[in-house]
């Protein structure tokens, strides 16, 4: 990912804050046929070896049989993100020397992607993410609330996936390059957005 450096995200608390925080992820990888993606939640856990990204792909999905394991898998996590209009800008008044952009906050893992396809490694997958998805439900649901039988057969229709991270790229493109009134006047017409997404971005500038 093409990061200048005022744009960069390091801090390793804020990676994993981000990646948290996005409720889907796209899954990258290589293979014979090319590249592969595949939108997918993932959930971050953190173990011995570091950082690693559960979730699972349907049995009838090539890319967990295509991929080459010798090359890294990607997941890519999108964070807030708008339009920023020029008009916002004080610059524009003074010499009209201004042009649209966009304002985001994007996290890029990369690991070695390892495929899970044993019951009861693949059960814990996937109770795991609905206990993360359903636990601010009122009245959660769990996997057990269903009969066994049709959790076993619906399992023969997916694989379990596990990203190792090895590496984050992390960046924050939040009008850092402007000056404070430009950046001042994109908080305001974000702000004032109908959009709740552009709302959630002028907080962040």
């Amino acid at each position: 990912m093409y990061t200048p450096p005022h744009f960069r995200e390091d801090d390793p608390a804020a990676l994993r804050a981000i990646i948290r925080a996005a409720r889907l992820a796209t899954l990258v990888t290589m293979g014979e046929g090319g590249l592969t993606a595949t939108p997918l939640p993932l959930l971050a856990e953190e173990g011995p070896e570091g950082l690693r990204l559960i979730g699972h792909l349907a049995r009838a999905n090539p890319q967990w049989r295509g991929f080459d394991p010798a090359i890294p898998a990607l997941a890519l996590f999108q964070g807030p993100e708008a339009y920023v209009s020029p008009s916002w800008y004080a610059t524009k008044a003074e010499t009209h020397k201004v042009v649209p952009t966009w304002n985001y906050v994007a996290v890029h893992a990369y690991g070695r992607l390892e495929v899970v396809e044993e019951p009861d490694a693949l059960h814990a997958i996937v109770s795991r993410l609905t206990d993360h998805h359903e636990s601010g439900r009122a009245t959660p649901w769990a996997v057990t609330d269903a009969p066994p039988d049709f959790i076993r057969a619906q399992l023969k229709g997916i694989v379990g996936v596990v990203l190792h991270v090895d590496r984050l790229e992390g960046k924050r493109k939040l009008s850092q390059n402007r000056n404070e009134a430009d950046r001042a006047g994109v908080r305001q017409g974000l702000s004032a957005s109908a959009d709740p997404r552009d709302r959630a971005v002028g907080e962040m500038v």
